[in-house]
């Protein structure tokens, strides 16, 4: 018998969108301006988004259930060597949770661990 999700479907876009507010890293390192401007981790993630530095969301959620089925259950936005790296846990109908790594801006799949 599968796991059964903690919460309806219907909440799951919301709830990852949260948690991706709540866990985004703040701006570039390379542009000080925007650092200073950046006060919250929702209006980094929306200056990235505006200067096609990530890919929205919904992209991300795309590319993640075409490859991993199953519920996500954590997304993070980091910055990693310059690059930024949406992080998602996953858990399949199996119950080993998968971590992908994906490119934020092209949304290529880096890594499934």
């Amino acid at each position: 018998m599968p796991p059964k999700a903690f919460l309806p479907s219907s909440l799951r876009p919301g709830l990852a969108a949260l948690l991706l507010a709540a866990l985004l890293a703040c701006g570039p390192a390379s542009v000080q301006a925007r650092d200073d401007a950046c006060k919250k981790d929702q209006d980094c993630a929306r200056e990235a988004l505006v200067h096609g530095e990530i890919r929205p969301l919904s992209a991300v959620l795309g590319v993640v259930r075409d490859k991993v089925p199953g519920d996500i259950i954590e997304i993070e936005l980091d910055r990693e060597d310059g690059i930024w790296i949406y992080e998602v846990k996953v858990l399949p109908p199996n119950g080993r949770r998968k971590k992908l790594e994906i490119d934020a801006r092209t949304l290529e799949i880096l890594k499934i661990k």
